[in-house]
């Protein structure tokens, strides 16, 4: 048996990815475009380990997606290729639709009459529009923002890190008095591992830290 992943070379889907072989024997496909944040240094670990095939690719790619389910025959897919980065998508909006909702819809036609497909936020509404009007399984999960090890420095709690390391200002958005809630992303990888193995999954599963904090707080911890 296996399970096919994409995105699985950035920050979330490298932590899955690691979590993953560490606690089963499944093989694990992994589909990842490699752009600015995929990053295969997180995967180096794993190089040599037959029980994870990487193959650089994209979520929309209608010729290849087919291709691997077809070769490995996944008993789910989870997508965790997305565009999440704030300052980027003002930037660069296009990146964004294109991955998000273009790449989203292209992966669910590809595993329409398949299994399972799993995809993040801005899609939700694709995904539960492809289980109502085609019977496709799905599971969405719902969680607050990630931190932990392998994170790209632009977000908020590694950019503090790195910054004080070095001696460099602490850069605030706004006030700083957004509101956040943080969960470590070894403890998303591990929750979502456990998804899969239901039979009769609900269509939406949250998980999320309840406790709440402002941006400027933590910045102040450094």
């Amino acid at each position: 048996m296996s399970v096919l992943i994409t995105g699985g070379a950035g920050f979330i889907g490298a932590n899955f990815v690691l979590d993953w072989v560490a606690h089963t024997d499944e093989k694990i496909i992994n589909l990842d475009k490699l752009t600015y944040a995929g990053n295969m240094a997180s995967l180096a670990s794993l190089q040599n380990n037959p029980q994870h095939v990487f193959v650089q690719g994209d979520i929309g790619d209608d010729q290849l997606v087919p291709k691997l389910l077809a070769e490995h025959q996944p008993r789910a897919v989870l997508n965790f290729a997305a565009e999440s980065h704030v300052d980027r998508s003002i930037h660069g909006p296009g990146d964004f639709i294109e991955t998000n909702i273009v790449g989203t819809f292209r992966l669910l036609e590809s595993v329409r009459g398949y299994w399972q497909a799993l995809a993040p936020d801005a899609s939700d509404h694709l995904v539960r529009a492809w289980h109502h009007t085609y019977g496709l399984p799905v599971l969405t999960t719902n969680c607050s923002n990630n931190y932990g090890p392998l994170h790209f420095p632009e977000k908020l709690i590694p950019l503090m890190i790195v910054n004080a390391l070095a001696g460099k200002p602490l850069p605030v958005y706004g006030d700083g008095m957004q509101v956040r809630r943080g969960w470590s992303v070894v403890c998303n990888a591990n929750h979502v591992c456990e998804r899969p193995t239901w039979s009769r999954p609900p269509l939406c599963h949250r998980c999320a830290q309840t406790r709440k904090r402002v941006g400027l707080a933590t910045c102040r911890d450094f």
